[in-house]
């Protein structure tokens, strides 16, 4: 008798061996009941974690009487979730578009609404980046083994140093360097590109380039920047929005106003797909034959929406976030007494990365690798920077994490970082 082929072989994608059977609030459990604590929110989409009771209602309620309807109707789901969008936005965003099924397709429409508004062509993105996985948007992003498998980029993108202050691309200091990474952006504009800038696109905080926390003033020299120039300043807040540092978008702990923000991941509390670009009214009119999706504005999908944001918007939620982040970024740098190895750690709220090095502080991608593979050993569930390319630990567990949980999670890094380097 044949053996029939394992399911692994016929899956497109890289799976590993463990068989996830459900989910728990923070935790995973694996088929033999092996419990985990999810540091990675699933693909850092469940801002709400596993199974939360009120968004699996609201999707079980909004079941029962529609799923989906064109998006040129209007349901009371998505109505809702544009009205409470626009409430939590920055004042100057008052346009929501949902017509978009995923971040990567949010991130696309705010530039093509940028090249309309502006009538320019060029984006400006900064190194390490990730932007998406579209053509565009793989294009944008600024990391080179990303653009590696196609044969052809899109044109107009200008990618420019971020600002990594521990490995400076110009080897300065945060204290005397005068912002120097926002001054040649525009040397980069003149140089590098057509000259037509119609948009710069930043994560506030990076999501697979190290979580990378740029220095005070950067975003206001940028502002400034655009100001002057007449440029479009796009925030893409699909993985540091809805709550994920601590306020409700990014922007709001910057103090700046974008022109637009694109997000989704967490907007979807459990793991429902939806995504938005907020935008200002200057910058509307993008017709729909332009930039519209199937599954874009999905009754369920705003269902969700609109209770995760009912969720996260009562008191005490995102201060709880900003305490319990800090509590586990005390705990790690505590660590990093006993533990050379850590060289920084950093982030907002609960979207923290931890950076290993080597004794002479170089990045150390292959310690940074052993960690994430051990820490299943230890229940934690972890993913690294760059696609595994890169030297940063990501801890962005589900924002409903307790203190206690916080602790149990540090203590399990902990041992994983004795384990390894012992």
């Amino acid at each position: 008798m044949v053996e029939p082929t394992p399911v692994s072989d016929l899956i497109y994608y890289q799976v590993g061996d463990h068989e996830i059977d459900h989910g728990d609030g923070i935790y995973l459990y694996d088929r033999e009941g092996r419990e985990y604590i999810d540091c990675a929110s699933g693909s850092f989409n469940l801002s709400l974690g596993y199974g939360h009771p009120e968004v699996i209602q609201a999707i079980r309620d909004q079941a029962e009487r529609l799923v989906h309807v064109t998006s040129t109707f209007q349901t009371g789901p998505v109505s809702e979730l544009v009205r409470r969008l626009v409430d939590v936005s920055p004042p100057n965003l008052t346009k929501v578009h949902l017509k978009v099924s995923g971040g990567s397709t949010a991130n696309e429409g705010a530039v093509k609404m940028a090249q309309l508004s502006t009538g320019r062509r060029d984006i400006v993105t900064l190194f390490r980046s990730h932007h998406g996985q579209t053509m565009l948007t793989t294009s944008m992003s600024g990391e080179a083994f990303r653009r590696a498998p196609s044969p052809a980029a899109f044109p107009g993108v200008v990618h420019v140093p971020d600002p990594y202050c521990l490995r400076c691309f110009y080897r300065e200091h945060p204290q005397s360097c005068g912002l120097l990474c926002v001054e040649r952006i525009g040397d980069f504009i003149e140089h590098a590109g057509s000259g037509s800038v119609a948009c710069v696109m930043v994560e506030p905080v990076s999501g697979s380039g190290g979580n990378i926390v740029p220095p005070d003033g950067y975003f206001q020299a940028l502002r400034q920047l655009c100001d002057d120039r007449g440029i479009v300043l796009i925030f893409d807040e699909v993985q540091t929005g809805i709550g994920r540092v601590g306020r409700m978008f990014a922007a709001e702990h910057f103090g700046v106003r974008p022109d637009i923000i694109t997000t989704g991941k967490g907007l979807g509390g459990s793991g429902a797909q939806v995504a938005a670009i907020l935008t200002d009214e200057r910058l509307a009119g993008l017709g729909g034959e332009y930039h519209s999706f199937t599954h874009g504005a999905n009754v369920l999908a705003a269902a969700a929406g609109a209770k995760t944001l009912e969720v996260i918007e009562r008191p005490g939620f995102l201060e709880s976030v900003r305490e319990v982040g800090a509590h586990i970024m005390d705990r790690l740098r505590d660590a990093a007494a006993a533990h050379p190895v850590i060289g920084d750690v950093r982030g907002l709220g609960l979207m923290i990365g931890v950076e290993l090095v080597d004794s002479r502080g170089h990045p150390d991608v292959a310690l940074t690798q052993a960690l994430v593979r051990r820490g299943m050993q230890h229940g934690l569930i972890l993913r690294s920077s760059r696609y595994g390319r890169g030297n940063v630990v990501k801890i962005r567990p589900p924002l409903i994490i307790t203190p206690g949980q916080a602790d149990l999670l540090c203590d399990r890094f902990e041992q994983v970082l004795t384990a390894e380097t012992t």
